[in-house]
This record gives C-alpha cells, structure tokens and sequence, in this order.
C-alpha cells in the first residue's frame, strides 16, 4: 500500500545545532536495517569532523527536522577527482516511504550538479536509485559491494576508470 508523499517539506544546508537530530534520526533509521553495522551515524560525524560533508542537507517539515542525506568525496584508483557518494540517507521512521528520502536526493544531486561536481556513485537498492539516473557502469569498481548494487550518474564529464574508495570514515582502509 502506497503512502501519500508529504507535502511543505523544505530542504536546507545542516547547521550546528542539527547534529545530534541527525546522529538520533540516523541511528533510529539504519537499526532495523538487516545490512546495517550500526556505524552511520558515526560515519557522518567523521565526514563531518574531516570536512568531507559536501553537501549535507536536512529536510525539515513544520520546522521539525525529518531527514538528512550525506555526501562526500570519493577518489578513484586513489587520486583525487571531482566524483562523490551519496550516503547515509535516514527519514525519519514514522515518516519513512513519504518522499523525504527521494526530496533529499534530487536537491543534493541537483547542488552537486550546479556546483561542478562530474559525477556521483551510490550503494544500494537498483530499483530505488535508477530513478534518479543511476546505472550500473563497469569502468568504476567497487570492491565492498556487489557490482548490480554500485551505481554511477553522470553530470559533466566521462567516466573515469577505475577503483572506487570511499572517505576513510566509511570504515574503509586507507
């Protein structure tokens, strides 16, 4: 059964006082998540801490803080490139399947996409990103997901070749 999708939710930028909501709304939205090591929330506050949360955005409904989605830097066969992940992204849980997630995604691709950004990759459910333009696309590889599960968009230019890495606050070895 299909839920309505919210309407009046504004995305912006986090600000300070937002971190502990986020790490909250974070936590409560990957527990029950069967893939979930219960390291997201931690995850986005190492992003945050290295300066590697670009962009990171709340949605916010009646000026309650609803959802937050992550993006950070990615390197490809460990050089810097202008490509980035998509991830976490947490709604919150009474709240989840109305739209705050996908609301999140298309304003945080559409930033990435104005401020230059090449491209974005992202882990996850194919049947959910493809509807944002993500494919599968074998000239990035990523070792710690199955290969239908690591997906590639596009904005300015080709594709690179090679290894994907993640910011060592996914947990990743350096």
């Amino acid at each position: 059964m299909s839920r309505p999708k919210l309407s009046g939710l504004t995305v912006r930028a986090e600000r300070d006082e937002d971190h502990q909501t986020i790490r909250d709304l974070t936590y409560a939205a990957f527990k029950p998540m069967a893939y979930s090591d219960d390291t997201e929330a931690e995850m986005i506050d190492g992003l945050r801490s290295a300066g590697a949360l670009t962009p990171s955005l709340v949605a916010e409904l009646n000026g309650e803080l609803v959802g937050h989605v992550a993006f950070s830097p990615i390197t490809v066969n460990d050089e810097a490139c202008n490509w980035f992940v998509l991830g976490p992204v947490a709604a919150r849980t009474d709240l989840q399947r109305r739209g705050i997630g996908s609301t999140l995604i298309h304003n945080g691709l559409a930033r990435l996409k104005a401020g230059k950004a090449d491209g974005c990759v992202v882990v996850g459910d194919p049947d959910y990103y493809q509807r944002f333009g993500f494919r599968n696309d074998a000239r990035l590889t990523y070792a710690k997901a199955p290969a239908r599960n690591f997906m590639i968009l596009t904005f300015q230019a080709a594709v690179p070749q090679g290894e994907v890495h993640f910011h060592p606050a996914f947990g990743e070895e350096a």
